[in-house]
C-alpha cells in the first residue's frame, strides 16, 4: 500500500518502539553495543559510526520521501557531497558543476577535490546544450545540478540533464536542498543521487546541522554506505532525532513558506527600489515552465537585485529587522543575506562570482503582512 507524503514523513522508519511502545523513535545515545557472541552483533549493531537505530530511522524516512531505496545521513551537507565524489570519482575524472552553485560546493571542488586530481567545468545548468558541451565523454563521471540554484534560482530540467549524463556514461547528482522532497523528487525524473543539506528545509528549525544522500540504485547505495562508514562523517543520534522531528511537519511548513514567498515576490516585482526579482513562481522567470513541470510549488527562496547597487543591497540587509541577517536558509524564521559578502564569498573572482547588488531571502512562516512591512522599511 502506498502512502501520501505527509503520512510517510510521520511514519516511515518510525514504528512505535517495540519494548515500550514509545511513539517517537528513541535517541540511542551510545557509541557501542553489547554483542551476543564473538562476531554476532545484536541486530547488526556493533559501533555507532557504522550503524545507529536513530540514524537508521532517519535514513529510512529520507529514502521514502525521495522515492529512493537507500538513504544515508551525514554530519553536514558538504560531508554528503564529499562522500559522493569519493565514491564515484577517482583522480583524473571530471565533473560538470553549475555556474551558479552554493559557495561551499564550489569551495569543495576548487580547493579540495581539485587538489585530489578531480577536474570540473562550470556550466549553466538551465541550458541543456551548455551542459552537453561541458561534458567530456569517457572522463565525466558526474553531472552535478542544483535546482533551484543557489543563489540565482536557476531551474534545471532534471529529465533532460539525466539523459545527457547517462548518454555520456555519467551519473546525475541533484542537490535538492532548495526545493525539499516535498516540492520536488529528482529520482522520479531520472536522477541517480539526491543530495540534501538537511540543515535547511528538512530539519527546518535552524537547530541542527546535517546532510543526506538518497539513491534508487541498491548497488550504488551500498557503495555510498561503505564510504559513509569508512570516511566517518555521520551525524550523531541526537542530530538524527532532531532532523526526524523536523521532517514530520515538512509538508505543512513548505506550504506556508510558498504562500509567503509568492506574496513577497509579487510585492517586490515592480517595486521602485528593486531592479529585478528572481523567483521561479513568477511567469517572467525563464525557468518558470520547467519548474512548474517538476515542482509541486515554487519554494520559499527569493533573490532580488537592489536598484541602488551593491551598497544599497548591503543597506537593505543591515536595515531588516524581522528578516534576520544570517547565513543558511530553510528555517521557520525569515533570513536575509548578501551572498557576495556572505555565503558566496568563496566564489569571488571565479566563474561563480555573484552580482554585488544581489540580496537573498529565505522566507519563513511568520505572518506575511509583518514580513512585507519589514521589507518596506528595509528597502528605504
Amino acid at each position: 500500500m502506498s502512502h501520501g507524503f505527509d503520512t510517510l514523513a510521520i511514519h516511515a522508519g518510525q514504528d512505535p518502539e517495540a519494548r515500550t511502545g514509545a511513539v517517537i523513535p528513541p535517541i540511542y545515545q551510545t557509541s557501542t553495543y553489547a554483542q551476543d557472541a564473538v562476531g554476532a552483533p545484536r541486530l547488526g549493531y556493533e559501533y555507532s559510526r557504522s550503524g545507529n537505530p536513530t540514524r537508521d530511522a532517519l535514513q529510512e524516512c529520507l529514502a521514502a520521501l525521495e522515492g529512493g531505496r537507500v538513504g544515508l545521513a551525514f554530519a553536514s551537507g558538504l560531508a554528503a557531497e564529499d562522500a559522493v565524489l569519493r565514491t564515484v570519482c577517482k583522480p583524473g575524472d571530471h565533473v560538470v558543476i553549475p555556474d551558479d552553485a552554493y559557495g561551499g560546493t564550489y569551495r569543495l571542488f576548487a580547493r579540495v577535490a581539485q587538489r585530489w586530481g578531480l577536474d570540473f567545468t562550470p556550466a549553466k545548468v538551465s541550458d541543456p546544450d551548455a551542459v552537453r558541451a561541458a561534458v567530456e565523454p569517457g572522463r565525466t563521471r558526474i553531472v552535478w545540478v542544483e535546482t533551484p540554484t543557489n543563489p540565482l534560482l536557476g531551474i534545471a530540467d532534471i529529465a533532460a540533464l539525466a539523459g545527457i549524463a547517462h548518454d555520456a556514461g555519467a551519473l546525475l547528482v541533484v542537490d535538492n536542498t532548495f526545493a525539499s522532497p516535498y516540492l520536488q523528487q529528482p529520482i522520479a525524473f531520472g536522477a541517480d543521487v539526491v543530495v540534501h543539506s538537511t540543515t535547511k528545509y528538512v530539519g527546518g528549525h535552524s537547530d541542527v546541522v546535517g546532510g543526506a544522500l538518497v539513491t534508487a540504485d541498491a548497488g550504488l547505495g551500498e557503495e555510498l554506505r561503505y564510504h559513509q562508514n569508512a570516511m566517518g562523517a555521520v551525524n550523531g543520534p541526537f542530530d538524527a532525532w532532531l532532523t526526524l522531528r523536523g521532517i514530520k511537519t515538512l509538508g505543512v511548513r513548505m506550504d506556508r513558506h510558498c504562500d509567503n514567498a509568492e506574496r513577497i515576490a509579487a510585492y517586490l516585482d515592480g517595486h521602485a527600489k528593486v531592479g529585478q526579482v528572481i523567483y521561479p513562481g513568477l511567469a517572467a522567470h525563464p525557468g518558470h515552465e520547467v519548474a512548474a513541470k517538476q515542482m509541486r510549488r515554487f519554494g520559499g527562496m527569493i533573490s532580488f537585485r537592489a536598484a541602488g547597487g551593491e551598497e544599497h543591497a548591503v543597506e537593505i540587509c543591515n536595515r531588516a529587522k524581522l528578516f534576520v541577517l544570517a547565513e543558511s536558509l530553510g528555517g521557520v524564521e525569515s533570513l536575509i543575506e548578501h551572498p557576495g559578502r556572505m555565503t558566496h564569498a568563496s566564489a569571488a573572482g571565479s566563474p561563480l562570482e555573484v552580482p554585488g547588488d544581489l540580496v537573498r531571502l529565505s522566507v519563513g512562516i511568520e505572518t506575511v503582512d509583518d514580513l512585507l512591512a519589514d521589507l518596506e522599511q528595509a528597502l528605504g
